[in-house]
């Protein structure tokens, strides 16, 4: 009898999987079992092969050799992995083996992962395909049980593939012909660039603004505020004159009511998180990158088992899981949830179309608690912050709305208008999830002081005596620099920056930039290339980042234009569109880019020059830094030099206790804290030895060598500079 292969997307998953379908047998790269035997990937083993692989002209930038066109594209295996890959193989080449599960994550990039894989080994037995949501012992066993014909997937692998290949055919041809053309290691892509742009885009606008001074007048009641009003319902006076008029004409006067409008109203419960509503979320909160949620969202579904599949675009649920959330509020209902979730379950949930609808459910519903019951203890201080969050934002998905009443009155006084709203609680509703935590679920809404202050009982055609006026003075602000918040809104909803009508009502239907799966690496992907830097949650565009934005090819910056493709990417995977005319449009359009870019008659200047010349050819380098510290490169890429100069350590400053830098070379090595402490080398091992009275030579010597081989190097210049040589 024969076995069935079930490749999965990582070994952590591969583990459990085995452990449930009874293959405790642990062999290599693999678990083996009566029936089944588990595998895995190492996140993707294959990949798109580099241009030199077509042509060993490629090895040399040119650009004379653009655009590159490979007549198909190769699949090759990726080196740091090609063992694991070699373990996958074999046994997909093993006679016994009669059938495959994919088992990957469920979504695009994971289908891709699998496909690429099978394609390679040439793979010709029937596929089936376990598409889950959560990696619950529990939805595991039901998936297994509801596996699906790895047919019904092959329209997502087309556009998974569609993906991979328009990045390759944009990002290499120009990117190339960017560093050709400006000799800079400069690149670009179908995504990241439009990104980039609009970061830029907002630092030009708060460069170019100019302040205007403007004020609003108050009357102040003994226990409320109002505020003049003009006919349209404007507060604001920009002529000073006018404004001293107004205040003259109106102070001493006592005020009529000429208006009370009370009207009941309810505030809906907020919808429940997709992933770039909860990246917006922590960003704000907490000021976590994207990438940081992504990760900490990995481990809450991967490791604890906690939250459903995290990297979904739908904010609601379909019909099938409505029966399991009174379960799901059960395995909440424990330390700060159990009163909100009890009190749920009582008043049974407030299941409505603002939650439940088939229809707005793509691969994936929204992220929610699974009904594995959390051990809150075992989660970090990280994961724990993220946890609350969806837990009470689904509690408050099932709460009833907020209803209060709100109080308008208009108020004249001696001819001009002034007007102050209230609003009195009659039920907290979804708003009660809230209470006494760090994070607050009603994000959206920016209420003013005047708008939550409670009114007296004021009646038609009564007066206001004794009114104190006051001239307040303000000056308008510029648009906010970008966080990572309103870059992921951005993102996700490009067509708020166009101003054609038809234009937007189209890019609102669209997926936007990217896709929640790789809107964060993209965003990291623009720090780790030092085109924009982070302050504080601010984001900065760096002198290169503008710099590259006035060299790409304007089509390139156009958000439009690569929302609509993430547009078709999307009707492929749905099978309502060819992949053939995708990526034909992609071919033509990598060929005016590469045209465009060899035609521009402009220059790029480094602002990172140093006055060190380069020992092999020179020229003076560029300091940079990454992640691990900084270092010196040769300016030309012909060239290619690069040397370490500081390195952030492991060890800790013994007055400040943050990570020190080490500088220098052997043993005139010496250790810097940014609070100004100084240690060199030989002291530090005293320090060390004294410490711990355990430490020899041989152990610090270790430990240096181990920063030297982690640190030296920023990895993704290291990377970007392999790519560039010839």
């Amino acid at each position: 009898m024969g076995k069935t292969l079930v490749l999965t997307e990582k070994p952590s998953v591969g583990r459990e999987v085995a452990r449930i379908l009874n293959c405790p047998q642990k062999g290599n790269g693999c678990f083996i079992g009566p029936k089944y035997i588990v595998a895995w990937a190492l996140g993707h083993l294959v990949t798109l092969a580099d241009p030199e692989v077509y042509d060993a002209n490629y090895k040399t930038w040119r650009a004379e050799d653009l655009p590159m066109f490979p007549p198909k594209m190769e699949l090759v295996v990726i080196k740091e992995t090609s063992k694991q890959f070699g373990i996958v193989k074999n046994l997909m080449r093993n006679p016994e083996v009669n059938d495959l599960i994919i088992a990957t994550d469920a979504g695009r990039e994971g289908e891709l992962v699998a496909r690429w894989i099978i394609k390679k080994v040439g793979w010709r037995k029937p596929i089936q395909r376990l598409w889950i949501s959560s990696l619950t012992e529990r939805a595991i066993r039901d998936g297994f049980n509801h596996l699906r014909p790895g047919k019904d997937f092959e329209a997502l692998y087309s556009a998974a593939e569609c993906r991979a290949e328009a990045d390759w055919l944009v990002g290499l041809n120009v990117t190339r012909a960017l560093t050709c053309k400006f000799n800079a290691q400069l690149s670009a892509g179908r995504v990241q660039t439009p990104t980039l742009a609009m970061v830029v885009e907002r630092e030009k606008e708060i460069k170019q603004f100019v302040p205007q001074d403007f004020w609003s007048i108050i009357a102040s009641a003994p226990t409320f505020a109002l505020c003049w009003q003009d006919k349209n319902g404007q507060t604001r006076i920009f002529d000073k004159t006018k404004a001293d008029g107004i205040l003259a004409k109106t102070t001493g006067h006592s005020g009529e009511i000429i208006e009370v409008k009370k009207e009941a109203k309810k505030e809906l419960p907020p919808l429940a998180y997709d992933l770039t509503e909860l990246q917006r979320d922590a960003n704000r909160r907490f000021g976590f990158s994207a990438k940081t949620t992504s990760n900490i969202m990995q481990q809450l579904y991967e490791n604890h088992k906690l939250v459903t599949y995290p990297r979904t675009d739908s904010r609601y649920i379909s019909d099938d899981i409505v029966a399991t959330l009174p379960e799901r509020l059960k395995s909440v209902a424990q330390g700060p949830y159990v009163d909100l979730a009890r009190t749920i379950l009582r008043n049974k949930p407030n299941v409505t179309k603002r939650f439940v609808d088939n229809s707005k459910v793509s691969d994936h519903h929204a992220i929610i608690p699974t009904e594995q019951p959390a051990m809150l203890n075992r989660l970090s201080s990280e994961e724990l912050k993220i946890y609350d969050l969806i837990v009470r934002r689904f509690l408050a998905v099932l709460s009833p709305a907020f209803e209060y009443q709100q109080t308008i009155i208009r108020v004249r006084i001696n001819g001009e208008i002034f007007t102050t709203k209230g609003r009195i609680v009659l039920s907290k509703g979804w708003k009660n999830v809230s209470s006494g935590s760090h994070s607050e679920v009603d994000n959206d809404s920016e209420e003013t002081e005047q708008s939550t202050q409670t009114l007296p009982e004021i009646s038609l055609g009564d007066r206001l005596e004794n009114l104190a006026f006051k001239l307040d003075a303000g000056k308008t602000k510029p648009p906010a620099r970008h966080t990572e918040a309103t870059l992921l809104s951005a993102m996700e909803h490009p067509g708020k920056l166009i101003e054609d009508q038809h234009l937007r009502d189209v890019m609102e239907q669209s997926h936007g930039l990217g896709t929640p799966a790789t809107r964060a690496e993209i965003i990291e992907k623009l720090f780790n290339s030092f085109y924009m830097n982070r302050q504080g949650k601010e984001i900065v565009p760096t002198s290169k980042g503008i710099q590259l934005i006035s060299l790409v090819p304007p089509e390139l910056k156009s958000p439009e234009l690569t929302a609509q493709w993430e547009q078709q990417l999307n009707e492929i995977g749905k099978g309502r569109a060819k992949p053939q005319a995708f990526l034909s449009g992609m071919r033509e359009y990598a060929t005016q880019l590469v045209l465009t870019v060899n035609g521009s008659a402009q220059t790029f200047k480094h602002d990172n020059l140093t006055r060190t010349k380069c020992p092999n050819c020179g020229k003076l380098l560029l300091q940079v830094k990454g992640k691990k510290g900084e270092m010196y490169v040769c300016q030309d890429r012909e060239c290619g030099y690069r040397k370490g100069i500081t390195q952030t350590s492991n060890a800790r400053c013994p007055e400040c206790h943050k990570k020190m830098e080490i500088r220098g070379d052997g043993e005139n090595k010496l250790f810097y804290c940014a609070c100004g402490y100084r240690e060199k080398l030989s002291a530090f091992k005293k320090r060390k030895e004294s410490e711990k009275g355990t430490v020899n030579k041989k152990e610090v010597s270790s430990y240096l060598k181990q920063q030297s081989n982690e640190s030296m190097i920023n990895t993704a210049l290291a990377d970007a500079l392999a790519k560039l040589k010839k």
